[in-house]
Formats: structure tokens, sequence, C-alpha cells
């Protein structure tokens, strides 16, 4: 794809007060994503020729969050947050020599579309010198108001500073705006803060564009996509949207949802068709199912691959570095961490499988634990092809178990078992006639003894 002559500044400097949190409002996340990487991921299918995340409250995590989550953006800093227009002319430095189009987004409106982005695009290319984004609402709130004159914005008032007349309009601004770099800041220069907030509002550079006699438009959208987050209870609300959102995306595509409702997505999650997952399941980010997988109830995954016709769950915990290849079983209570399990793998009960590799069509007996960590460090373990590992093993690592080869039951595995052999680590059993029986007559004399001699 070839980078478009489109800038994006995300504007991500608010405390988010009423969130009660120590953490920047744009790091809460909505299906274990950022909210600011949603805003992010919005832009990405338009290759963007800049993005410029502006911060401020907590600017070293949100600086930190962008560059883990978009590499190619830049960030710059509001150290004192003084309105919109300020915070979008905080960028102003790193758009100085760029001539293509701007588009101002918030780090906390994470449902804006692409598609819309995309609209606004073709506006401001037939012609509008700046473009708006609006929606409609039966019930606006607080939010500003478009006023309108035939296929023109006239004006943006914010709810604090209209009339009665003006809070009658039902026409709201979700803060988004696009325009040329260089229109954008010339009017951004020239905006006040004589206002309710003594703020320096973006949202005037419409009334000084108008002044100029140049066109404002405004596209509109569902009043979903420009849902902002700045409550617990709205951030919980944004999560029902956007699962009841990927749960419709997961079934239109092929997979089938038990219980759509008790199914809980990643933002990157990735399921392929004919995929079965049953109530209960947790995806948390980094997993992709390829076609033909069965997730069973109360599963839950979290950075793992899983290949056609395997079958995970129920009761399952996929951790990061899982992959599982083409007929895998992991079975009810089974963990498996940076572990590779090959095609036809069984791990059906009650087992920990961490930083191992399994070859293909082993059997991993119940209550078998991959002993990895001395304390200190980490340890592979290494099962050929074809073996079997007999319930209850304890497999210390580093150790290797050749193609083949078995365990007995309740061994502990110290050493290489060779292709083929049988390792048994155990002690010997030794019965002990009439043993448990004088026992018992024992204990239970002692606990008469015992009782006897307590005070009344």
């Amino acid at each position: 794809m070839t980078q478009s002559s489109h800038a994006f500044v995300i504007l991500a400097a608010g405390k988010g007060s009423r969130m009660l949190s120590d953490r920047p409002k744009v790091l809460h996340q909505v299906g274990s994503l950022p909210l600011l990487g949603h805003a992010l991921r919005s832009t990405a299918p338009l290759n963007p020729a800049r993005l410029i995340v502006v911060a401020g409250h907590g600017a070293e995590a949100v600086e930190e969050a962008t560059a883990r989550l978009a590499p190619a953006a830049r960030t710059v800093r509001q150290t004192e947050q003084l309105g919109t227009a300020h915070a979008v002319d905080q960028a102003r430095p790193l758009l100085a020599d760029f001539d293509g189009d701007v588009t101002v987004l918030y780090g906390d409106t994470p449902f804006i579309r692409t598609e819309t982005l995309e609209r606004m695009r073709a506006a401001r290319q037939s012609g509008a010198d700046v473009v708006i984004l609006g929606f409609d609402t039966p019930d606006p709130g607080r939010y500003g108001r478009l006023i309108t004159e035939g296929d023109r914005v006239r004006r943006i008032v914010e709810f604090k500073d209209a009339s009665p007349e003006e809070r009658a309009v039902t026409l709201c601004n979700s803060g988004v705006v696009m325009a040329p770099a260089a229109l954008l800041f010339d009017l951004i220069a020239q905006v006040g803060n004589d206002n309710a907030s003594g703020e320096y509002y973006l949202t005037d550079i419409v009334g000084l564009a108008n002044d100029r006699g140049l066109t404002c438009r405004a596209v509109t959208c569902d009043p979903a996509e420009t849902l902002g987050i700045n409550t617990r209870a709205e951030l919980a609300g944004a999560e029902a949207v956007f699962q009841a959102a990927r749960r419709a995306e997961v079934m239109a595509a092929g997979a089938t949802l038990t219980a759509p409702e008790t199914v809980f997505l990643s933002a990157d999650t990735e399921i392929g068709q004919d995929c079965v997952i049953e109530p209960h399941v947790v995806f948390g980010p980094g997993v992709t199912l390829a076609s033909g997988v069965t997730i069973r109830a109360f599963s839950h995954l979290e950075g793992a691959t899983v290949a056609s016709g395997a079958v995970v769950g129920p009761y399952a915990r996929l951790r990061p570095g899982a992959h599982l290849a083409e007929d895998a079983r992991v079975g009810n209570f089974v963990e498996v961490k940076n572990a590779e399990l090959a095609r036809g793998v069984k791990v059906n009960h009650l087992s920990y499988i961490g930083d191992a590799e399994i070859g293909p069509a082993s059997n991993i007996g119940a209550g078998t634990i991959t002993c990895n960590y001395d304390g200190f460090l980490k340890h592979k373990t290494t099962i050929g092809s074809g073996a079997f590992i007999g319930s209850n093993t304890m497999l210390v690592a580093p150790v290797t178990i050749g193609d083949g080869a078995n365990t007995g039951s309740g061994s502990v595995i110290t050493r290489d078992v060779p292709e083929g052999a049988l390792a048994i680590a155990r002690a010997r059993q030794d019965n002990k006639p009439g043993l448990a029986t004088r026992l018992r007559d024992l204990l239970r004399q002692k606990k008469a003894a015992l009782t006897a001699a307590k005070p009344e």
C-alpha cells in the first residue's frame, strides 16, 4: 500500500478524573486493547503519512504505549491542558512541512470506523475546506451542537455556551475534524478562549472558516461510533458494545458461538470458519484459531495458536506461547504455556505443560507436570513422537524423552529417557500385613487418652 498524503493527530492528554484512576484514561482497555490502540487501529488501513499522539497526563506511560502499539507514530506533550485547539497546536512543529490533510481524533473514542474516515476524506476531495464528523441523536445531552444552513456547517456551539434554541438541535459534534494542515493551524492560531471554560476550543475553527468564506460540511455517522469514555460505567458500556460487535463479526465469518453473550473476545482475536466456541470462553490478546477448532466451555486462551481439528477444554488454559498443531487435544484442567504440541498430541487431564516440545501422537497422562522452573531459570522438556507419559509423572527439566519411550505412572524423571525405553523412577512398593489395622488401633487409643485427660 502506498503512503497517503494524510496525517492524524490523536488527542490523548486528558487525565480522565472521573475514572478515579492513576492510569491515563486512554490506557484503560476495551477488548484487551487500550482505548488509544483502537484509535490508532482505525487509521492503519488509510496508511497515514504521519501519525501523532498528543500526550499529557501520564505522558510517559502514553508514550510507551504508543511506541508499542504503533511504532511509526510520534508523540508530543501538552504540558498544560488548555483545551482541544491548544492540544492540536502541540503537533504544529511535526507538521510544519506537511501539505496534506490532517484529521483530529480522540484517544478516548475507540469506535470511529475506518469507513467513516474515508467518507470524511471523500467530502474533502469534493470541495469542503473543513469537514466535521457529526451524529444525530434524539437525546443529545451535553454534546456540542452543529448549527447548519443548508449543507454547510456555520458554527459549533458547546453545550455550556448554547442558548435554549441551540440546545434543541439534535445534530451533535463528535469532535473529529479534517482540514488541510496549513489551514488547520492557521485557524487554530486565531482561536481565543473567551468562553465559559476559558479554554481554546477546536470547534471554534468552523466559525472562523466561515468568516473567511470557506466551506465547512458535516459527515454523519452512527452515534455508537462517537461513544466517548469518561467513567468506569461508560467503560463497561463500551466493552459491551465492542463484544456484541465482535461476536457478530465472528459468527458472520462462519464460526459457531453456542452462547454468544458468554464469550469474550479481544480486538485481535482471529477465529476461523467452522470453529465451535462453547459457553464461557475468554480470549485474551494474541489468539488465532484455524478452521474447525473446538473450544469447550470455561476455557481461557491468551497468546496462543490452535491449528485445524484441535480441541481445547473444557476448563483449559492456554497461556502465551502455546501452539497446538492439527488434531491436538488439551482437556479439562490442563494448562499449556510456551509449548509446542505437534499433530495428534493428547493432554487430556489435570496436567501442566510449560516450556516444552511434544512430538506427534504422544500421549500425556493425567497429572503430568513439566517441572520447568528451578526458582531462577526456566528449562525445557522435549518429548519425542509416539511417547507415552504415565499418569502423575514429574518431568524435571531439562530432560528429553525419546521417540516411542514410556514413563511409569508416578515417576519423577530427572534423566533423559532413550528412544523406545521404559523409565520407572519410584520406590518399590512394600506391603506390611496387618500394619494398617495396628496403626489405627494405636491412634484410636491415643485419641481416647487425650479426650479423657481434658478437664471438664
